[in-house]
């Protein structure tokens, strides 16, 4: 399936008033990791209110034991600190790296805004060597401003 064939699901999803905030960040986790095949992992992290560490709210895929992430370690950890897009095309190449599974190889995260500030992001690991570009950046941070509406 095609990134822009799954925007009126994720909308009608992110839009659904039965859905609570937790619900609606698993349905859209499902659905992009079900659908597109280079997305092998698909999570939401999100800022902790009051210490420097990012914890992880929803995910598809391989379980994880990386659900607490402390700002700076890591891509979503630098992500974090940097308010900015990072796609790693290959994850052996990051000195800092926090490994999740041997099957990654190339990893996006997508910093998410509320009201101007950095709440969290949405982090997707593939098993394919250079998985990720501009097109998926644009379609990730789309995904977040969905997201940040409900939140």
């Amino acid at each position: 399936m095609k990134k822009e064939d799954l925007k009126p699901k994720i909308t009608e999803i992110a839009k659904n008033p039965d859905f609570q905030p937790q619900v609606k960040m698993q349905a859209i986790c499902d659905l992009i990791q079900k659908n597109l095949d280079r997305y092998n992992w698909v999570g939401f992290y999100m800022a902790h209110e009051t210490e420097p560490t990012l914890h992880l709210k929803a995910q598809a895929g391989e379980p994880t034991d990386h659900t607490v992430i402390p700002f700076g370690k890591g891509i979503c950890g630098q992500v974090a600190v940097s308010n900015k897009n990072f796609v790693v095309d290959d994850v052996t190449a990051q000195d800092n790296y926090i490994a999740c599974s041997i099957h990654v190889k190339s990893e996006v995260v997508i910093p998410l805004f509320k009201n101007g500030k950095n709440i969290g992001q949405i982090d997707i690991d593939s098993h394919t060597i250079n998985a990720f570009d501009e097109s998926d950046e644009r379609f990730l941070e789309w995904v977040n401003e969905q997201v940040s509406e409900f939140l």
